[in-house]
């Protein structure tokens, strides 16, 4: 996966900040010392400022008269939201985010195949298969997470459903972020078998197949995350 890097004094502020929060350095409720991050930042106000207006978009901060900027409950935060998923994988500050992302997948996923094994073209078909190459043929972490992805970005888009296709890209995020950590670990299970009976179910037209592969995938991939995590 390529590393994110965020652009400018701008971008670099918000990601400080947010890291800050999704860790829990600052917690619910935290009030924001803005002259004091001015000063260890050394950015301007307007920087600091931009950046604030950001991280409230995303429902993480709220500013109020008297009370000042504060970090919002983690459970008001939009965790949709690309950005906000992507910070929460790379930190500590949420353990249960997994546990949480596999339940959202048992509900998405299993339909989504059932979808694409009732609705695939040929054209989808072929980038399921070429995404299932890459995965038999990957050599290292990185090369497994990159067709892991695309297998499941080829099965959302054979949905011709652009919500879910929307969808997978928020899951993909806390999918790469697993995948990096199960994939890493020596000895990890082979993930071609469960992705190919996806596949076959799929190309099959087989709609109750598919769903239940995908049900047996996603259980196979929380038990590898299991381990992985000891």
């Amino acid at each position: 996966m390529t590393e994110h890097r965020p652009r400018g004094l701008h971008g670099q502020t918000v990601e400080t900040l947010a890291a800050r929060i999704v860790s829990g350095e600052w917690g619910e409720g935290t009030v924001l010392d803005l002259p004091a991050l001015r000063e260890e930042l050394d950015i301007s106000l307007t920087v600091l400022r931009e950046a604030l207006k950001v991280l409230a978009a995303k429902g993480m901060i709220d500013a109020r008269q008297k009370r000042g900027t504060f970090v919002r409950p983690r459970e008001r935060w939009n965790v949709l939201d690309a950005d906000v998923m992507r910070w929460q994988t790379a930190a500590s500050g949420n353990p249960g985010l997994f546990d949480e992302l596999t339940e959202v997948r048992t509900v998405v996923e299993p339909a989504a195949a059932r979808l694409a094994a009732a609705r695939a073209s040929d054209e989808d078909l072929t980038a399921l298969r070429k995404a299932l190459d890459a995965m038999a043929a990957a050599d290292d972490p990185d090369a497994s997470v990159e067709a892991d992805l695309a297998f499941h970005r080829a099965l959302m888009t054979a949905t011709h459903n652009n919500f879910l296709r929307q969808v997978e890209r928020v899951l993909a995020i806390g999918l790469a972020a697993r995948d990096e950590l199960v994939h890493s670990t020596r000895g990890s299970d082979d993930p071609v078998p469960s992705h190919r009976a996806v596949l076959d179910a799929v190309a099959a037209g087989d709609p109750a197949g598919a769903e239940s592969a995908m049900l047996a995938l996603v259980a196979k991939s929380h038990d590898d995350l299991d381990r992985a995590r000891g």
